[in-house]
C-alpha cells in the first residue's frame, strides 16, 4: 500500500531501489542457508564462517546504499508524496538487515559446537528451516512484484508460524530435559520467530499505510495482525 504513493514518478529509480532490496533478501536466504546448515546439517561452522559474514557485510553496504540513495532523492525531489517512500524503504531495508543478524545469531549456535543433525526432532528441526528459506525467496519475489493480494496470503501464513514458534519457545523453556537440549531448540525458534516477523514487517509495504509500517512487532503478542 505505502509503495503506491510513488508509483506516480521516478519509477526508474524506484526499480533500483526495489532491485537493491531483492539482492538483500537473496543474500539474506544465502547465509540463512549456510548458518542453518551448519547447525541441522552437520557442516563445519568454521567451514562457512567467512562465507555467513561476508554476506552479512554486504547485506549492510546495500542497506547503507539505500539509504543514501533515498536521502539523495528527498533532496533532489522534494516532493511530499515520496515521504512514505522513503520511509517505507528505509523501514524494509533495516528489516532486512535485522534479518542478517538473527541469521548469524543461528551461526553462533553452531560455532558454540552446538549440532543437531541427529537430533531425535530433526525432521520438525529442519521443515521449519525449509519453511523460512522459502518465505524469504517468496516475500523478494512478493516485494518485487508488488503483489498485494500475495502478501496478504504470506502475511497470514506467516502469522501462524510466529505462533508456533511461541508454543515451542515455551515447551523448551518449560522442558525438565537436560539444558543442552532445550537451550539450543529454544534459542533456534526464537530466532526463526525473529526472522519471520521481519520478512512480515517487508511484506507490510505492500498492504499497510506508512503508520503501520513494521506493525509486527515482536513484543505485540495480543495482537490481531489482520484487524484492518
Amino acid at each position: 500500500m505505502v509503495l503506491e504513493f510513488f508509483r506516480r514518478g521516478s519509477e526508474n529509480q524506484l526499480e533500483t531501489i526495489e532491485s537493491q532490496i531483492g539482492q538483500m533478501l537473496s543474500e539474506a536466504r544465502h547465509s540463512f542457508d549456510l548458518a542453518v546448515g551448519a547447525l541441522l546439517a552437520g557442516a563445519s561452522a568454521s567451514a562457512v564462517d567467512k562465507d555467513v559474514h561476508k554476506t552479512d557485510r554486504r547485506i549492510n553496504k546495500l542497506e547503507r546504499k539505500i539509504r543514501r540513495e533515498l536521502v539523495v532523492h528527498v533532496s533532489v525531489n522534494a516532493s511530499g508524496t515520496d515521504v512514505p517512500m522513503v520511509l517505507a524503504f528505509m523501514a524494509v531495508a533495516k528489516d532486512i538487515e535485522r534479518i542478517g543478524d538473527y541469521t548469524k545469531n543461528i551461526w553462533d549456535l553452531a560455532d558454540q559446537g552446538v549440532d543437531l543433525s541427529d537430533a531425535e526432532d530433526i525432521d520438525i528441526l529442519t521443515a521449519y528451516r525449509d519453511r523460512i528459506s522459502l518465505l524469504i525467496s517468496q516475500t523478494a519475489q512478493t516485494f518485487l512484484d508488488r503483489a498485494t493480494d500475495q502478501a496478504w496470503d504470506y502475511l497470514k501464513e506467516a502469522d501462524g508460524m510466529v505462533s508456533e514458534f511461541d508454543e515451542r519457545i515455551d515447551e523448551f523453556v518449560a522442558s525438565q530435559r537436560p539444558s543442552t537440549f532445550g537451550v539450543p531448540r529454544a534459542l533456534y525458534y526464537r530466532y526463526l520467530k525473529r526472522i519471520t516477523a521481519h520478512l512480515m514487517n517487508v511484506l507490510t509495504a505492500l498492504t499497510m499505510p506508512v503508520d503501520r509500517l513494521a506493525y509486527y512487532d515482536e513484543d505485540r503478542r495480543d495482537r490481531d495482525p489482520l484487524d484492518g
